[in-house]
């Protein structure tokens, strides 16, 4: 089922989950287990997130450094068809603008389309590691807003190749990102918002936000988009605190703000057993005010961890 249907048809609040694609050269049953503590709640669809390769440095015999270019976490089209057709449940790959050409891209697509994979997630793609700006590939997009047109295209049987006689129009839904405390490369929000509404006029059929922990911010961000002119679903993006470290490294990573209670809370905890509780009893909180004010669903950030989010959907949706 297309995201955009389980958004318009549902008939109360749904979830959703996104996972990360196993490391290289490990299997699906991390995820098998995580995936076993939410399956009975009946999750609408989950998320598997793409990464570009990484630049790395490896030791030679004679002493020197060998520059390596590697795919830590690959294989996200493959698995999410595995996944899909194993529980029988909507997945959503991620695809990006980092790593990829244009016409890598379409034949990514292409690939998702024989698979029957019908929703996609565009993203630009953070800059690599060691880098201070985003570079496309060559011949490669350098804005979400290009690629979300690129999969629109082939929607309307647009290839890059445009002597292909009779082409058939693909049928994917498209995702995209949002910022409610905007996107950390923005000079500003009036930019930020600019840069949404780009990616929605070229096609985007829903937005999830990044993560946040202060309800008025995601309030005030799908104020900011109605008045812009963004009309298509804004779905609140959720992560649960689960370690002590992450009241520090999480406002560093994703340029967001914690509010005081919750980081005094967390950093007076004696252990992660006790920060994970915490950060899912704020989580509760959070997602029932966000239930109360009628939005569509949740999109939680798992990192492969999921027991607190049953909690948290048990007590809330």
């Amino acid at each position: 089922m297309k995201v955009i249907d389980s958004i318009n048809n549902a008939e109360k609040p749904f979830f959703a989950v996104e996972f990360l694609p196993p490391l290289k050269g490990h299997s699906l049953s991390n995820f098998d287990q995580a995936f076993q503590q939410i399956k009975d709640l009946k999750p609408a669809y989950i998320n598997f997130t793409c990464h570009q390769k990484e630049v790395v440095y490896r030791d030679r015999e004679d002493g020197l450094l060998e520059r390596c270019v590697v795919a830590k976490r690959p294989g996200t089209i493959g698995l999410s068809a595995a996944v899909m057709y194993k529980y029988d449940i909507t997945v959503v790959p991620h695809l990006i603008c980092g790593g990829f050409s244009r016409e890598e891209t379409e034949d990514a697509l292409i690939e998702l389309n024989f698979l029957g994979l019908e929703n996609v997630f565009a993203l630009r793609g953070d800059p690599q590691a060691g880098q201070r700006t985003f570079l496309p590939e060559p011949d490669g997009h350098a804005y979400a807003s290009d690629l979300v047109r690129q999969i629109r295209n082939m929607n309307d049987g647009i290839y890059l190749d445009r002597n292909i006689r009779n082409p058939e129009a693909s049928h994917f839904c498209v995702g995209v990102a949002g910022y409610p405390e905007k996107h950390c490369e923005a000079p500003n929000r009036e930019t930020d918002l600019m840069h949404l509404k780009n990616k929605v006029d070229a096609g985007a059929d829903y937005i999830v936000t990044q993560m946040f922990f202060i309800n008025e911010k995601y309030f005030r961000f799908v104020e900011d988009c109605r008045s812009y002119g963004i009309t298509v679903p804004i779905i609140p993006g959720i992560k649960p605190i689960t370690m002590k470290n992450d009241v520090n490294l999480l406002p560093k990573t994703f340029s967001i703000d914690l509010p005081s209670e919750l980081y005094r809370d967390v950093a007076n905890c004696a252990t992660n057993y006790e920060a994970q509780s915490v950060g899912t009893q704020y989580a509760i909180l959070q997602v029932r005010e966000l239930l109360a004010a009628g939005v569509p669903g949740i999109h939680f950030f798992s990192l492969g961890m999921t027991k607190n989010i049953r909690e948290i959907v048990l007590n809330t949706i």
